[in-house]
Order: structure tokens, then sequence, then C-alpha cells
């Protein structure tokens, strides 16, 4: 697995949950050079790309959702990549979908966003076997559930990642149903319903 640190996970779990896999907003304690830095070490990565869009729409920080605009004005997008997916555990059916060239224009299977802009749609997504999110979907599926700690344990995670791949990459990726309940003994254990 990459080793990440804590503001990296968080930045890419973040993105895995978009639907346009935006890195941005950042987390609002990185500004200005402490933002670069940390954009520029998982763009050298290749856990997240640029991606120039058509619109001329100004980079705002306040806004944070466009990262800047190149020469001729287009507004640029930081978008998690397959390798920023697997980082976190989160496998994709279709490898090679997302962009990794800066000029890669959006596809026509995109949608716009509330400036105007195009955004490449997401692609489909399931769990591969033998990833730590086929274990987790494993997990959940047991009788009796699991626990955070339980899959922080087998998975090797931190507890906020365990939680964005049970939001991002089940519920909202693969649209799996997750309840939790409170068990005496062992705490809050989470299940997938379906």
């Amino acid at each position: 697995m990459t080793k990440l640190s804590d503001t990296q996970l968080v930045i890419l779990s973040a993105a895995a949950q978009r639907d346009d896999r935006n890195a941005l907003p950042l987390p609002g304690s990185l500004r200005g050079g402490a933002a670069a830095k940390v954009a520029g070490a998982l763009i050298s990565r290749g856990l997240i790309a640029e991606t120039v869009t058509e619109s001329q729409t100004k980079a705002d920080p306040a806004l944070n959702r466009f990262w800047r605009n190149d020469e001729d004005g287009r507004a640029t997008l930081l978008q998690i990549t397959e390798a920023g997916l697997a980082a976190i555990g989160i496998e994709t059916e279709d490898t090679g979908s997302t962009p990794t060239d800066a000029t890669q224009t959006p596809a026509n299977n995109a949608a716009p966003d509330a400036a105007g802009s195009t955004i490449p749609a997401p692609k489909a997504r399931t769990a591969r076997e033998g990833t730590k999110q086929a274990l987790l979907i494993e997990m959940l599926r047991a009788e009796n559930g699991a626990t955070i700690a339980e899959i922080v344990e087998a998975t090797g995670w931190q507890p906020h990642t365990v939680r964005g791949a049970m939001a991002g990459g089940l519920k909202k990726r693969l649209g799996l149903a997750i309840t939790s309940d409170k068990v005496e003994g062992r705490g809050r254990v989470y299940k997938l319903t379906n």
C-alpha cells in the first residue's frame, strides 16, 4: 500500500466521494504554499491530475473549486486518478480512465457544473477480489458485521479512511446500503443490508 500522510488520505478520500472526482476543496487548514506543496506531491506521485476544463471561470481561493487557470484562462481541476483511488483501496472497473495529462479535456459524457464548465462523468465502480475494498465488503457482509476498529486492524487504514471508504466507495460509488447498530460489548457495528 502507498504510504500517505493523514492530510493526503483526507484529500484522496474526499475526492473519491465526489461525483466529479475533484480533490477540491482542500481541507481548510491548507492555504497558499502548504496547499501547493501537498497538491504538488500528490500530482508528482500520479495520485491526482490536473484536468483543464473549457470554463473561463477564474480560480478563486475562497470558493476553492478550481485549482488554477492555464495560460489561456481556462480553469483547471485537480481530480483523483485511478492510482489515487487504488492508494486508498477503491478499485475501479475500468482502469486508466482518469485523465493523467493536464491538456486532456472532458469527454462527451460530461455534465456541466455550476459555473457552466463540463466535468467528466465518473465511471461505474465494482470491487475487485483481493483488494482492501473487497475485504471491507466481506467484513460488512458477515453475520456479525464489523466495527471500525476491526476494519482498521484488518486493512491497516486509519479510521477516517474506513469511514470515507464506506461513505464514498461503498455507498456512493457501488450503491451499497450500510446500517449500523450499537452492540453491547462491541460498540457500533456496521453491516451491509443488500
